[in-house]
């Protein structure tokens, strides 16, 4: 794993190696306590005390801790974007988990990376090169039934320079298709959001005095389908059918997240009136509403205060089967190099082919947005 390596100048003469570290490397105060119990900061390739003055000239180098994930290696496609020293971007594609949990220990992203760095480690001979094995450090994170651009940070200074520019710098565009004709070009969804029910995946619009945290989205219509078509809301689980709502089309709108709450961009358009498509959650609008009213169509729990792993019986759209909502930007700054880093993840084929179905003269037409 590639360390840090800083030439003293004339001007850095006399500062001591603590201060030089601080300068140069901006680590945590976490990460430099556990490099410097592990030895790893180095002067010239030996430890030094840190209050020893340094010259110019001097070289200090700094090792990331040799740490590795234990996933189990499973051959699960990985669709590489990006990949360097220190991070992995890959397009992750709609139905899968993300990280191993305790509902799912396997057969997941993460352990289709696992077997990919083992493959990557090995030489000719199947020998595998240990310096090339690292811990898989996640910076953002997808809903499953949500695809696209993923970030892996593969030492921990990475992953926290990463992770703090995803609450100022970093830029993370989404494309949704939404239920409904949205009128308005562009806009400002500002709603704050929160967790009624510790128990419960879902999340609600929830006032600030109320423990919900400050959320804004920024969307604009890339395209309007006028495509006239049924919602059926409620399934056999709650009982029949509950309610048929007629809806006029639908809109393909981009999305720019400013903050990156839990589920934000699937609330925020629900609660305008416009969830995003197969969003079986958040189709009704809010959800602890829909279930005091309706009941609760979804399968039960698997586990104690587990999440509901089943497929979800109510059949939410007929041009897709999961929510049509895919991470297909990101900007952020590379940790290492300070290069302006740019990457595009295009849609998956579900989510081709429900464009394809509501844009054929069967389905409905299209009206571009200019």
């Amino acid at each position: 794993m590639p360390g840090f390596r800083y030439v003293l100048t004339n001007e850095d003469s006399g500062k001591p190696l603590k201060a030089i570290v601080k300068e140069q490397f901006a680590f945590s105060s976490r990460l430099m306590s556990k490099l410097r119990r592990a030895g790893l900061i180095k002067v010239n390739g030996e430890n030094t005390a840190n209050w020893i003055g340094l010259k110019p000239g001097d070289v200090v180098t700094v090792d990331m801790p040799e740490e590795r994930s234990e996933f189990p290696p499973e051959d699960i496609p990985v669709d590489v974007i990006y990949e360097d020293e220190y991070i992995l971007v890959v397009n992750k594609q709609p139905g899968i988990v993300v990280h191993p949990t305790k509902g799912n220990p396997c057969h997941t992203l993460l352990n289709g990376v696992m077997k990919k760095i083992l493959d990557d480690a090995k030489d000719e001979d199947g020998n595998i090169d240990e310096a090339k094995i690292y811990k898989i450090r996640l910076v953002n994170r997808l809903d499953m039934n949500t695809s696209g651009l993923l970030i892996i940070a593969k030492n921990p200074y990475v992953q926290a320079d990463l992770v703090k520019q995803m609450s100022s710098s970093m830029v993370k565009r989404y494309i949704a298709l939404n239920e409904g004709i949205i009128l308005e070009d562009s806009g400002i969804i500002d709603l704050p959001l929160g967790r009624p029910d510790e128990n419960e995946v879902e999340r609600w619009v929830v006032p600030v005095e109320e423990g919900g945290q400050d959320s804004l989205t920024q969307y604009r219509v890339l395209k309007r389908y006028s495509c006239p078509h049924s919602m059926v809301y409620g399934s056999e689980a709650a009982g029949g059918v509950i309610e048929e709502k007629l809806i006029d089309g639908y809109t393909l709108t981009e999305l720019k997240l400013e903050t990156g709450r839990t589920h934000q961009i699937r609330i925020h358009t629900a609660a305008m009136g416009h969830p995003v498509v197969g969003d079986h959650l958040y189709c009704h609008g809010d959800p602890f509403e829909y279930r005091r009213v309706y009941g609760d169509p979804r399968p039960p729990l698997t586990g104690e205060k587990g999440p509901r792993m089943e497929t979800n019986p109510e059949v939410v759209s007929w041009i897709m089967e999961r929510q049509a909502l895919h991470a297909f930007s990101l900007d952020f700054i590379h940790p290492i190099s300070g290069e302006e880093m740019h990457f595009e993840a295009d849609l998956p084929n579900d989510f081709k082919n429900a464009l394809k179905l509501i844009s054929e003269p069967s389905g409905g037409s299209s009206n571009e947005h200019t």
